[in-house]
């Protein structure tokens, strides 16, 4: 990689953890639960709101949120909740906090039925990475599905435009624009 690398566009080049995310996260492959579960919490946080917004947040979720343990979180009580709305550096919302609680617990059940969430969430695509351009796209017809399953199986803040973004975070859509020095084509 070059000293001064062109990244896409909407990397917010004043903001080190909006660069780091992006060259070293956004569009890679992750196979790690642990990881899979971190990524899909934190998307779900975004909802309405920018990910750089959640991104700046990221090591106070990382605290408040036992370091992403779905074993810990499926497990939250009321006390846990209002120790979380109490908690100024994280995102607030009663609802989202209500619904990583329900996500654990259906991720749970997803790892049980399939071994692992990432034989899951992998299956979709037989394990490959889809390249596709940056686009102001949303959603596709991929995200599409697994949105209408996840929330199916009962999860929350699971629509298509979060799982669309949450695909391209953990790699299964790689979708950096011409521009970028991590730019890939078929």
């Amino acid at each position: 990689m070059n000293k001064n690398p062109n990244r896409c566009a909407y990397v917010n080049m004043r903001n080190p953890l909006y660069i780091q995310y992006h060259d070293e996260e956004w569009g890679v492959p992750e196979h790690s639960d642990q990881k899979l579960f971190e990524m899909l919490l934190l998307e779900c946080f975004q909802a309405g709101l920018s990910w750089e917004c959640v991104l700046n947040k990221r090591e106070a979720f990382r605290t408040a949120f036992d370091h992403f343990d779905a074993d810990k979180i499926a497990c939250y009580g009321e006390e846990k909740i209002q120790q979380l709305m109490n908690n100024p550096a994280i995102i607030r919302n009663r609802l989202k906090i209500k619904a990583s609680i329900t996500n654990a617990i259906v991720f749970k059940q997803i790892q049980a039925e399939y071994d692992s969430f990432d034989a899951y969430i992998w299956g979709y695509t037989n394990g490959e990475t889809i390249i596709e351009e940056y686009t102001v796209r949303t959603t596709s017809p991929l995200s599409d599905r697994i949105s209408k399953d996840l929330k199916q199986r009962g999860m929350k803040f699971v629509g298509s435009t979060i799982i669309y973004s949450y695909l391209q975070a953990i790699g299964i859509l790689n979708a950096h624009g011409k521009e970028c020095d991590w730019y890939k084509h078929d």
